[in-house]
């Protein structure tokens, strides 16, 4: 056994798995969110449970809040930050989790990833990459992100059953961001792999065998990506790596800031899209009057994507960290305490949307959501998630107007990131009865 490896796990997971674990055998409604599978794959009643304890609520060890009003303050609030990506733990164990954790198993909520730091350090890591992002760049992606939906489902075309997640969700927005990272195609499906891998670090309080599988996956990717930033100094093209490393603001950056921000980059490029997609399907297949709406005014597939992002969140959760003593909705923060936010239960909230539990894909304010986080941290990828889901969606209904889910549809484990691990789907229309 690693020790060091072991180290990182208890500091970061080990000891917050059992005060978790201890938390939901006495019915607190957060640690079962975290820990229990039947409490996270339908969160949503849970989060109307929190919603009646009032707009904050606490359990002894952290903060949460699924109010609209008081999750969108926090998110945008300079008295909050991210902790160093281990902000529910103590400031003693987050030093020294700092001290041995593993360069080669950095995750995405490990400093110094844009997830894990604050400005100026964020703003400065920021501005590198949100050229790749601009509403021009991403406007001038539409025509790859159409060629890839339909080449997608070209390869579909004699394919009456095939599971949309593995076939198509996760294929398009992987070639997408492939293509800004300048990933060869030989070496996606891999990638793939490890991001899948490496998104479960997300979650709070993991196994041992978990952390180990993650941990594996993470030390690949590093090697990868190390070898593959030195293809592109080489061999530079017109993706994003290449011009970030042609940026001579990005001179001073350390090997260890570049594999984080294009490993971020890489993995949050294709995690909000897929489960964006997934979860839109099987909403539709639920609700077929909503997707008669649609197929009747193909120009509303941009609302319904706000939608989906509203009503069933691929993000369903991220934390915040007092930097100072506060007040939220008159609460006292500490300096230090954690703050859960739950977007997914912000985004049912009755003071924000009427009827909520309703999925209308004219929603007029559905747009309000928080799927994205807000303030500083918002996705940068917004944009470009939501032209993605839009034409796969429109592409993947226009192609086959009568898809419906079949078999048995097998949710991700994941509890802060929410989609479809599996989802078998057929083009072939219903029978009458």
């Amino acid at each position: 056994m690693p020790l060091r490896e072991f180290a990182a796990w208890t500091l970061a997971h080990g000891l917050q798995r059992r005060v978790l674990q201890r938390a939901a055998a006495k019915g607190d409604v957060m640690a079962l969110l975290a820990t229990d599978p039947a409490f996270y794959d339908d969160p949503y009643p849970s989060y109307e449970r929190l919603r009646a304890d009032g707009p904050v609520v606490r359990n002894g060890f952290v903060a949460g809040t699924v109010d609209h009003a008081v999750a969108n303050a926090i998110l945008r609030s300079d008295d909050f930050g991210t902790g160093a990506g281990q902000g529910e733990l103590p400031a003693p164990m987050r030093r020294l989790h700092g001290l041995v954790r593993d360069p080669d198993t950095l995750s995405p909520v490990d400093p110094p990833s844009m997830l894990a730091v604050d400005p100026p350090v964020h703003t400065r890591y920021r501005r590198l990459v949100a050229r790749a992002f601009t509403a021009r760049k991403v406007g001038r992606m539409a025509d790859r992100v159409q060629d890839v939906a339909s080449r997608l489902l070209d390869d579909l075309e004699r394919e009456p059953t095939f599971d949309l997640v593995g076939r198509y969700a996760a294929q398009l927005p992987v070639a997408v961001i492939a293509d800004i990272l300048g990933v060869p195609d030989a070496e996606r499906s891999q990638v793939l792999g490890w991001g899948n891998h490496a998104a479960t670090t997300l979650d709070p309080g993991l196994s041992w065998a978990e952390y180990r599988r993650a941990a594996t996956a993470l030390r690949e990717m590093h090697a990868w990506f190390g070898h593959h930033l030195e293809r592109l100094r080489r061999n530079p093209g017109d993706d994003l790596l290449s011009q970030v490393l042609q940026d001579p603001e990005a001179a001073e950056l350390t090997e260890e800031e570049l594999h984080a921000i294009g490993l971020l980059v890489l993995g949050a490029g294709f995690e909000t899209t897929v489960n964006l997609i997934g979860n839109a399907v099987v909403l539709l297949d639920a609700h077929p009057d909503q997707l008669a709406r649609l197929q009747a005014d193909p120009d509303a597939w941009a609302d319904a994507v706000e939608e989906v992002l509203r009503y069933d969140a691929p993000v369903q959760l991220t934390m915040r960290a007092a930097v100072r003593d506060t007040e939220v909705a008159g609460h006292r923060i500490s300096a230090g305490e954690a703050v859960l936010v739950y977007l997914g239960g912000a985004n049912r909230d009755p003071a924000a949307f009427a009827d909520p539990g309703t999925f209308d894909v004219r929603r007029s304010n559905a747009a309000d959501h928080i799927g994205f986080s807000a303030g500083v941290h918002f996705c940068i990828g917004a944009s470009l998630a939501r032209l993605e889901a839009t034409v796969a969606l429109r592409t993947l209904y226009e192609r086959y107007p009568d898809l419906r889910v079949v078999g048995r549809p097998e949710r991700r484990t994941t509890r802060v990131l929410r989609g479809w691990e599996y989802l078998p789907v057929s083009t072939v229309a219903r029978v009458p009865a």
